[in-house]
C-alpha cells in the first residue's frame, strides 16, 4: 500500500545515468522522446552520471519499461531535495531544461559502402529519428531544415578517402567514384573536389548561421583541410585527372578552418593519412593502454563542455579509425578541449563556436570496436548500452534541445 501512495504523489520520474542504469544510450532516447511529446525534460548535469528529471505519467513509465530504461519514480519532497541539492553554489551541478526536439540529418551517401557510421547505429538503437542528406540535398539549401548535422566518415578532399592503394579494384570503391563523379557534374562542378569544398563551405554557413555540426573520424581533418585548400588543387591524377599543385603547402589558409592550423599535408595518395592532424601512424598507443579522459568543467560556468562531458565515466577507452585523434599542437587556442590523452599529446573530443554555432570533431570510428576494419560488420549496441563512448554521441544530440542561458561574466 505504501508504494501506491507514493505512486499516487508522484510528479516526477528520473532516468538516473550513473552505473546503476542498465541502458544509457536507450535513456537518451526516453529524453528525446518525451521533448517530442511536450513533455516537462530537466538535464541534470553531474546529478548521478547526468541524470533526466521527467514530467511523471503513466505513458512515460510504459515507454521506459518497452525500452528497458531504469528509472525511478519520485514524490514531489524528494524532488525538491534534489532540485536543492542541485542548485546548490557550492555543488558542481546545474539543471538544464531541454525544450525543442532537435530536427537531425546525417550527411551520408545513398549507397552502400563497406563500413558503417558510429553515429547512425546509436541514433537508431537510442530510437532518435533522422533524416540522410547528401551532397545534392546541402547544395539546394536543404540544411536550412534542420538544428543538428552529422557528417557521416567522409573525406571532403575529393580523394576518395585515399582508398585507391588498397581498394581501386574493387566494385565498392569503384561504385564509389562512379557516383561522386555523376553528382559533381549534376551539380555543374568539374572535379568531385571542387563539390566537395562547395558542400563543405555550405555546412560551415549552417554552423556559422545558429547550426550544430558534429563530426567522427575522416570527417573531421578532411573538412578543414578543404576548407583551407580552397582554390589550390591537392589532388593527384588518379584522384582527379591532374597532378596536384607543387606548391600547394604554402597556399594553404588556416584562417578558414574550424579546428585546426599550421599542419602539414601529407601529398603521398598511397598514404591513408591527409595531414599530420591525425596521429594514428605515429602514436605507441595499443588497445590495452589506450584510453582518453574528459575533463570536468563547472556545471554552472561552463555551461555547453559540461552538457557535452556528461557520463558514469571519466576516462573512456580509446578506438582508432582513419583519424584516431588529433595532434594537440595543431588545434587552435580557441577551441576547448574535452577529451584527451596528455600524455602522448593527442586531442580525441573538442568543441569550438563558430558564429552563432557550435561545432564537435570527435576522433576514432566506433567506441566500441577497438580497429574497425572496412568490411567488418557493425557494432550490435545492445552488447553495449552502457557505452561511455557512444554516450559522448548522444550529448551531442540533445545538446542543441537544451535552453540557453545567459552568460555568467
Amino acid at each position: 500500500m505504501l508504494w501506491f501512495s507514493i505512486a499516487a504523489r508522484a510528479s516526477s520520474l528520473l532516468v538516473y545515468m550513473d552505473e546503476d542504469q542498465k541502458d544509457h544510450l536507450k535513456s537518451y532516447g526516453i529524453a528525446f522522446w518525451a521533448i517530442k511529446h511536450s513533455i516537462e525534460v530537466n538535464w541534470l548535469l553531474n546529478y548521478r552520471g547526468g541524470s533526466f528529471l521527467l514530467g511523471h505519467t503513466k505513458t512515460v513509465e510504459d515507454e521506459c519499461k518497452a525500452r528497458g530504461v531504469s528509472y525511478e519514480v519520485l514524490a514531489d519532497a524528494r524532488v525538491n531535495t534534489i532540485l536543492t541539492e542541485v542548485s546548490d553554489t557550492q555543488a558542481n551541478m546545474e539543471m538544464v531544461k531541454l525544450e525543442k526536439a532537435p530536427k537531425i540529418a546525417v550527411y551520408s551517401p545513398k549507397s552502400k559502402l563497406p563500413w558503417d557510421d558510429a553515429v547512425t547505429l546509436v541514433l537508431t538503437y537510442a530510437e532518435i529519428p533522422y533524416d540522410v542528406v547528401y551532397d545534392d540535398e546541402v547544395l539546394k539549401g536543404n540544411l536550412a531544415g534542420y538544428d543538428w548535422l552529422h557528417l557521416h566518415h567522409e573525406d571532403f578532399t575529393g580523394q576518395y578517402g585515399r582508398f585507391w592503394s588498397s581498394f581501386r579494384n574493387d566494385v565498392w570503391y569503384r561504385e564509389d567514384v562512379k557516383n561522386q563523379e555523376a553528382a559533381a557534374k549534376r551539380n555543374g562542378f568539374n572535379k568531385v573536389s571542387e563539390m566537395k569544398l562547395a558542400v563543405a563551405k555550405q555546412i560551415k554557413q549552417f554552423c556559422g548561421g545558429g547550426g550544430f555540426l558534429f563530426a567522427m573520424c575522416s570527417g573531421t581533418d578532411t573538412f578543414d583541410i578543404a576548407l583551407s585548400a580552397e582554390g589550390v588543387d591537392i589532388c593527384e591524377s588518379m584522384f582527379d585527372g591532374d597532378a596536384s599543385d607543387p606548391g600547394a603547402q604554402e597556399k594553404i589558409d588556416f584562417s578558414k578552418t574550424l579546428a585546426f592550423k599550421d599542419f602539414h599535408l601529407d601529398v603521398n595518395p598511397g598514404n591513408y593519412e591527409f595531414s599530420d592532424i591525425d596521429v594514428t601512424q605515429t602514436r605507441g598507443l595499443t588497445q590495452n593502454n589506450d584510453y582518453f579522459t574528459l575533463f570536468e568543467f563547472s556545471a554552472k560556468w561552463d555551461l555547453v563542455p559540461a552538457m557535452l562531458t556528461q557520463n558514469h565515466d571519466r576516462v573512456i577507452k580509446g578506438f582508432m579509425g582513419q583519424t584516431t585523434a588529433f595532434r594537440k599542437s595543431l588545434v587552435k587556442p580557441s577551441i576547448t578541449v574535452l577529451g584527451e590523452n596528455k600524455a602522448e599529446g593527442e586531442v580525441r573530443y573538442l568543441n569550438g563556436q563558430i558564429g552563432k554555432g557550435q561545432f564537435t570533431f570527435y576522433g576514432g570510428h566506433d567506441p566500441e570496436d577497438y580497429q574497425h576494419a572496412v568490411g567488418d560488420p557493425p557494432t550490435d549496441l545492445s552488447l553495449h548500452p552502457n557505452s561511455p563512448g557512444y554516450r559522448l554521441i548522444l550529448n551531442n544530440v540533445l545538446f542543441p534541445a537544451a535552453k540557453k542561458k545567459p552568460q555568467k561574466t
